[in-house]
C-alpha cells in the first residue's frame, strides 16, 4: 500500500485530519493540503454524541479524545420565556449502556489537536500548509490536484474535505453558493467563575425562545464555559468569525426571561457566524474524487452533529478503502452509498428542529413543551437511537431504520 500514489486530502480541518489518521492506521499514505498558512481550528465547543466516540475508537484516538472531554450529566431543555425547565435527558449509565459510549463536550481546538498529533506522529501522513486546491484533473489511473499557485500534485484519489465553500465540490456537484439561513450565531468563551453560579450546570443546556436560543456548557476541565447564542436577524450573506459588539448580541434577546438573559451579559469578545447549509445531494463522487464533511453535507448546528458526521465519513471512507484494497474507483462509490442518506437526514432534520424545537413561539412552543415533557428517558433514547447508535460503518437506509421513522418522515 505504501508504494502506490498517496491519497490527497484537500482541507486540514477535523474531517481531513481524521481521514488521514484513519488511512494511516490501514497503511495508506496521504498528503493533507491546507490552504491556511498554519493548521488550526476556529471556534470553541463541540458536543460529542456516542457516535463520535465510536469514530474515535475506530480511528485509534479514543484514549486521547476521552482525556480531553468533559462528561456532562444531562441535556437540559429550558423555556427561555418562562425560565422553566421543560425536560432533562439523563446521560448516565443507562444512556451509556444503551449506546455503548458516553455523551461529552470538548473544546474544538483540543479535539483538533488530537488528530493533529496523530497525523504528525505517523510517517504515512504528510501535512502541507499554504496549499489551496483550486481544481483537479484525472485520467482514470490517477488524479492531479491543481493548486491555486499552479503546482500539480499527483495522487491515487482526491478527497475534498475543504468545507462549506469547497472548491472540489464546484466540479463534483456544481450547485453554486451555499444556502443562507438568515440565522446568526454569536460565540463566546468565558472563565467558569464568571458564569452565574446558579447556572454552572454539568449539562449541555438549551434555552429555547421565539426566533432565538442560548446554549451553554463547561469546557477544558471546567476551566471555561462555552456560550453560543443564535437569533433570526435575516442576515443576507455569509459571515464567519467576525467580531461583534455586546449591544448587537443582546438586542436579539430582549424578550427572554432575565435568568436566561444574564448569560449574555457575561459574554465577552463575541464573534459571529451567519449559518449556512446546502440542499442534500445523492452523489459526492467523480471517479477518483469524493467529498466529505461540510464539503459533502453542510448542515445547520441544531443537531450538534457537524463534526460527528465528518468523523463518521472518515470511518466509512477508510473502511471502504481497506475493503477495496486501495482501489478508489471501487471504494468511493460504496462510501458515498453508505453515507448519503444518513447525512441527508441529519441535514434536513437539523432545519426542522431549528424551526419546531429551538425557535417556536406561542401555541407552537406550548405544544412543543407538552410533547417534550411527556417523554420518559427511555422514550428519548428510542427517538435518538437512529443517530447515536451508528458507527459510520453501516448505511442508513435499512428496512429497520425506515420502519422506526415517524409516519411521513420516511416518505
Amino acid at each position: 500500500m505504501t508504494e502506490r500514489l498517496p491519497i490527497i486530502i484537500a482541507g486540514g480541518g477535523i474531517g481531513g485530519l481524521a481521514t488521514a489518521t484513519g488511512l494511516a492506521r490501514k497503511g495508506f499514505r496521504s498528503i493533507v493540503l491546507e490552504k491556511a498558512p498554519q493548521l488550526g481550528e476556529i471556534g470553541a465547543g463541540i458536543q460529542l454524541g456516542p457516535n463520535a466516540f465510536h469514530a474515535f475508537d475506530y480511528l485509534g484516538v479514543g484514549d486521547m479524545a476521552r482525556r480531553m472531554a468533559v462528561y456532562i450529566d444531562s441535556l437540559r431543555f429550558m423555556d427561555a420565556i418562562t425560565g422553566d425547565e421543560v425536560t432533562r435527558i439523563p446521560l448516565d449509565e443507562a444512556f451509556r449502556k444503551r449506546f455503548g459510549n458516553p455523551y461529552a463536550v470538548v473544546h474544538r481546538g483540543e479535539l483538533f489537536g488530537v488528530f493533529l498529533r496523530a497525523c504528525q506522529e505517523s510517517p504515512l501522513v504528510e501535512l502541507r500548509t499554504g496549499c489551496e486546491v483550486s481544481t483537479y484533473e484525472q485520467d482514470g489511473a490517477e488524479v492531479v490536484a491543481v493548486l491555486a499557485g499552479g503546482d500539480h500534485i499527483r495522487g491515487s484519489a482526491l478527497l475534498g474535505a475543504d468545507g462549506l465553500w469547497s472548491s472540489i465540490r464546484k466540479k463534483v456537484v456544481g450547485d453554486g453558493a451555499p444556502r443562507v439561513s438568515g440565522h446568526t450565531t454569536y460565540r463566546s468563551v468565558i472563565p467558569a467563575e464568571e458564569m452565574p453560579e446558579d447556572l454552572r450546570w454539568n449539562a449541555a443546556t438549551l434555552w429555547a425562545g421565539p426566533k432565538c436560543h442560548i446554549v451553554h456548557y463547561p469546557l477544558s476541565g471546567w476551566k471555561l464555559f462555552n456560550l453560543v447564542v443564535t437569533y433570526h436577524n435575516d442576515a443576507p450573506e455569509p459571515v464567519a468569525g467576525k467580531p461583534a459588539t455586546h449591544e448587537e448580541v443582546a438586542k436579539g434577546f430582549a424578550h427572554v426571561a432575565p435568568v436566561a438573559r444574564q448569560i449574555i451579559e457575561r459574554g465577552k469578545d463575541w464573534k459571529l457566524w451567519v449559518l449556512c447549509d446546502r440542499e442534500p445531494v445523492s452523489n459526492w463522487v467523480d471517479g477518483r474524487v469524493a467529498l466529505l464533511g461540510d464539503a459533502a453535507h453542510p448542515m445547520l448546528q441544531y443537531f450538534a452533529q457537524g463534526a460527528c458526521m465528518a468523523m463518521e465519513d472518515a470511518v466509512c471512507l477508510v473502511a471502504e478503502m481497506e475493503a477495496a484494497g486501495g482501489d478508489a474507483e471501487k471504494a468511493l462509490p460504496s462510501y458515498n452509498g453508505k453515507r448519503a442518506l444518513r447525512t441527508a437526514r441529519v441535514q434536513l432534520q437539523s432545519r426542522e428542529i431549528g424551526q419546531h424545537i429551538y425557535h417556536p413561539a406561542g401555541a407552537h412552543a406550548q405544544l412543543r413543551n407538552a410533547i417534550m415533557r411527556a417523554k420518559s428517558p427511555a422514550d428519548w433514547y428510542d427517538a435518538i437511537a437512529w443517530l447515536y447508535g451508528s458507527t459510520g460503518l453501516d448505511g442508513v437506509a435499512s428496512a429497520e431504520m425506515l420502519q422506526a421513522m415517524p409516519p411521513g418522515e420516511a416518505a
